[in-house]
């Protein structure tokens, strides 16, 4: 018997996933790992975010909220943008979702149709492109490279434009996975190009929040036509608790509401309600910003030492991207023996950028301190 099978499931894996599965099973077998894969805070969520939802568990019977989240939070997100960035959103514009992939998906099932064609940075986070696949929507991969700091520019579509319309372009500031921002100018003038090519911009902005002596631009303080993703998993420490939020274009609005009913009633309520604490928790947050940076200035000084000495300029998030063209041109099978021989997981290249990440590589500086210290000790005896 032959049961239909979709076509659209048919995605490469995510690969960092399976890093992290194959770590945890050295892990089991009581070998030491390092984890210097996975794009996840080493801290929990704020203190002042746990009272809220154990009191939340003892007074509020927990039940659905409207698609489009609690009024509380929504107020505190667009608080947050005047407070932090001089911008004036509307609470009405807001979406809660459940985590930032959540809302790409709202953004793409919204903006964009089978056929179309979007244009996104390479390297860049692969569940872009793996979710454009499956909706039937073209990814346009920008090739970029240290020369451009591997973020997207208006030279990079002109050249895409000369193969067809674009119909969307996804930025990302700071990136996934090489940590570079982008320049107000230049952001700026991509949004520019954008409004000049009727391109619908979906910007990325879940790292906002981290960087080290750099600040920050929202995408709306240039643009209200955009579609804008950000996520408590990142600054806000609260991976698990799976909650983002979306500020949505007037004219997606209720499309973008009516698919949230109909795909997922609501974001959690336990993690809503909490969130709203976060806001009210910038002291903690900001010393993990610092303990970051610790890790980062660690990182920087130990990597040439052992070997990786090609390095993007890491200006926000927590990650390191590093060109290993001289060690190997298979960097999956690189870090596979890395992890094997060290117990140090780290994310090959090729999950995030089909053009030369078998040369390339990532390491994330989200763990705790001593465990980057761990990590580059046993790199040391390795190298030895």
């Amino acid at each position: 018997m032959a049961l239909k099978q979709s076509g659209r499931s048919n995605v490469p894996a995510f690969i960092v996933m399976e890093v992290m599965r194959a770590a945890a099973e050295r892990e089991a077998s009581q070998q030491a790992v390092y984890h210097l894969e996975v794009g996840q805070p080493g801290t929990g969520a704020p203190k002042k975010v746990i009272e809220a939802a154990k009191y939340a568990l003892d007074t509020n019977k927990i039940g659905y909220t409207v698609a489009l989240g609690i009024p509380e939070l929504r107020s505190a997100i667009a608080s947050h943008y005047m407070e932090d960035y001089g911008v004036d959103v509307s609470s009405e514009d807001i979406i809660i979702t459940t985590g930032s992939s959540t809302g790409f998906l709202l953004s793409f099932l919204s903006a964009f149709d089978p056929g179309d064609r979007v244009a996104l940075a390479a390297p860049g986070y692969p569940c872009y492109r793996h979710i454009l696949n499956m909706l039937g929507v073209e990814p346009v991969l920008l090739e970029t490279g240290p020369e451009d700091r591997y973020q997207p520019s208006p030279e990079l579509l002109n050249k895409a434009l000369q193969n067809g319309k674009l119909d969307g372009l996804i930025l990302a500031s700071p990136s996934n996975p090489s940590g570079t921002m982008l320049e107000d100018a230049e952001l700026k003038a991509l949004i520019d190009f954008c409004e000049e090519h009727d391109i619908r911009l979906v910007s990325d902005e879940i790292y906002q929040g981290i960087s080290y002596g750099r600040g920050f631009q929202t995408a709306l303080s240039y643009t209200k036509d955009a579609l804008i993703i950000n996520s408590f998993s990142k600054y806000f420490s609260m991976t698990g608790w799976r909650l983002g939020w979306l500020v949505m274009p007037q004219d997606l609005k209720r499309q973008i509401e009516s698919m949230a009913q109909n795909l997922f009633i609501s974001a959690p309520t336990l993690s809503q309600v909490a969130a709203v604490a976060a806001f009210d928790a910038k002291e903690e947050l900001d010393l993990n910003i610092r303990n970051y940076a610790k890790n980062r200035e660690v990182l920087l000084n130990a990597l040439p030492e052992l070997g990786f000495d090609k390095l993007a300029p890491s200006d926000g998030a927590f990650y390191i991207y590093a060109d290993v063209s001289d060690l190997t041109d298979d960097s999956v099978t690189f870090c596979q023996r890395i992890l094997n021989e060290t117990g140090v997981a780290v994310t090959p290249g090729l999950d995030f950028d089909p053009f030369n990440g078998h040369h390339t590589m990532r390491f994330s500086f989200a763990a705790g301190h001593d465990e980057i210290l761990g990590a580059i000790e046993a790199l040391r005896n390795w190298k030895r």
